[in-house]
Parts: structure tokens; C-alpha cells; sequence
């Protein structure tokens, strides 16, 4: 009576297994056969990810650019690196007086200036940003004036919009505001800007070009970004704001950005900036493939 008592209670010999230890040990034996996937085999897709995200950054967000002259010194360098905020001409936004703005050439500034051939490899690189474009033709200046303010400088006088005397503490030392290019007064068109190197004595700016189509402005649709950060050498990490004397009254009735962003010299496109973005913005996507394919409970 005993044995059948215990027979009924448990619903199986001794000997057998419960239908939800063997289904757990099934479950523990499968999370084990399964072989977790090698880092190597991940590598290519984590690099995949990376290029597509630096391309889309590279693209739509940030840029990073070197410098190649002196005609942005003191506030930039020879060798230094920028990054350019992309992101807010996509929303319309356009230059303000006092910013340091990257420019397509507009109108044959950079004739005459060398461009490296680059190899097939190199072609390819430069279009995901991993090197520079050695095609494009790209300037960076401080921008002046915009549409509809009125500028000029005479010889010996400063720099005057819509009749506010700059105070420029960034002309490079020794420079005078305009002396070996005095203009104006002139109104900027609409949609246009005009540009002005901080190393006065060595800049093929605006000044030099109001003979061309464009009569020395710069069409906004031609503007690449605002250079917001000096993010190489390490030594010389600043940000670009602009300067106060942009900000006195009665200059004009335009806001002044306080937004960092992400908001002749010829400029090459670096890679650097994108490429590390877009690795960062990998790992966790393969990351977290990783743990959907290696985890024990896929599928509850």
C-alpha cells in the first residue's frame, strides 16, 4: 500500500528524470554547446559599423579640418586641427558676425595652389573619413560681416560695421587692421558674407577678391560649418567663440550663437574625428549582438 501510495504521489519511477529538470538541464546543455562567437569574427562587422557611422558624422554632424597656413594666426596655427559643426546650416542656421567659418572656394580663391594626386586607396579612405579629400578646396576665415550689414576700413582705421569700430584683439601681433587692403564702404548682399583672415598682412580674404564673380563675398550655400573646437595638438585644446566686439550694441539685430554646436588658406579634411566617432558608436551595437547571440536564454 506504501509503494502504490508513493507511485501515485510522484507519477513516475524512481529512476526517472522531472519533464522540468530535463528541460532545464537540455536548456543549460544547449546554452553550452553553443560556442561563443570569436572577437575576430565580430572585428569586420564592428568595423563596418564604424566606417558607416563615420561617414554618416563625417557627413551630416562634425568634420574635423588642418590648417595649412599662417593667415588664421594667432588663433589658429599651421598643423592645428578643427572641428566644424555641420549640423545646424542643415536647420538653417547661417554664419554670424565674429565666427570662424570652413567655406568651399567660391570663386577660384585657391587658382594656382597644388593639389596632390591621391591613389585609389586614398580615394577610398577619404570618402568614409579616414584621410584627407585631396579634391576639396575648402578656406577658413572669420566672418565679418553678414547679409545686409554695411562694412569698410581705412587705411590706418579699423575694421567698421554698420558703424561700430572693431576692437580685434585676435589680429596677429604687429598687423594693422586693413593698411595693405583697404575697402569699402560696401553692403554685403543678402545671402552672402564677408571674410577676413586674423593674420590681416598674410590672408587672400575678401579684400582681395572684389574683383571676381562673386565681388570678395561668400555665398552662405557655400559654407561648410562653424569651427567651434581646436581638438589637435593637445597643447593647444581651445574653443573658437566669438569675440565681444561682435556682441556691442547697435552692430546689428541679430543674436549672437552662444551654442557651441555639433555650433588664402586652404584647408584638407581630416578623417580622425569621424572615424573615432563612428568606432564608438559601434561597440556597443556589436557589443550587445555579441550578448543576443552568446546569452543562455535566447528565446524567453
Amino acid at each position: 500500500m506504501g509503494d502504490v501510495a508513493v507511485g501515485a504521489r510522484s507519477g513516475r519511477d524512481e529512476g526517472e528524470e522531472r519533464p522540468d529538470e530535463a528541460e532545464r538541464e537540455a536548456e543549460d546543455g544547449g546554452a553550452e554547446a553553443r560556442p561563443h562567437r570569436s572577437f575576430w569574427k565580430e572585428l569586420p562587422l564592428l568595423i563596418g559599423i564604424a566606417l558607416l557611422l563615420a561617414l554618416l558624422i563625417k557627413t551630416f554632424l562634425v568634420q574635423a579640418f588642418s590648417i595649412p597656413s599662417d593667415s588664421m594666426q594667432n588663433t589658429l596655427q599651421r598643423g592645428d586641427r578643427v572641428l566644424v559643426d555641420k549640423l545646424t546650416p542643415w536647420f538653417g542656421s547661417e554664419p554670424e558676425r565674429g565666427e570662424v567659418v570652413v567655406f568651399h572656394d567660391p570663386a577660384s580663391w585657391l587658382a594656382g595652389e597644388p593639389t596632390p594626386e591621391p591613389n585609389f586607396a586614398q580615394q577610398v579612405l577619404s570618402k568614409i573619413g579616414l584621410m584627407p579629400d585631396a579634391a576639396e578646396k575648402d578656406l577658413i576665415k572669420r566672418t565679418i560681416a553678414i547679409g545686409g550689414d554695411t562694412v569698410e576700413c581705412k587705411k590706418g582705421g579699423p575694421v567698421v560695421v554698420n558703424g561700430k569700430a572693431l576692437d580685434e584683439p585676435y589680429i596677429y601681433p604687429g598687423n594693422s587692421a586693413c593698411d595693405d587692403a583697404p575697402f569699402g564702404p560696401l553692403t554685403v548682399p543678402k545671402g552672402k558674407i564677408w571674410v577676413m583672415g586674423d593674420h590681416r598682412q598674410n590672408s587672400q580674404d575678401s579684400r582681395y577678391h572684389m574683383q571676381d564673380s562673386t565681388q570678395g563675398f561668400v555665398p552662405v550655400d557655400k559654407v561648410v560649418g562653424r569651427a567651434v573646437v581646436v581638438a589637435w595638438p593637445i597643447t593647444r585644446w581651445a574653443t573658437l567663440p566669438i569675440p565681444d566686439t561682435f556682441d556691442q550694441p547697435g552692430i546689428g539685430n541679430q543674436t549672437k550663437a552662444t551654442a557651441l554646436g555639433l555650433g588664402a588658406a586652404g584647408l584638407a579634411p581630416v578623417g580622425l574625428g569621424p572615424a573615432a566617432l563612428g568606432l564608438v558608436g559601434a561597440v556597443p551595437v556589436v557589443m550587445w549582438r555579441r550578448r543576443r547571440l552568446t546569452s543562455g536564454t535566447t528565446g524567453r
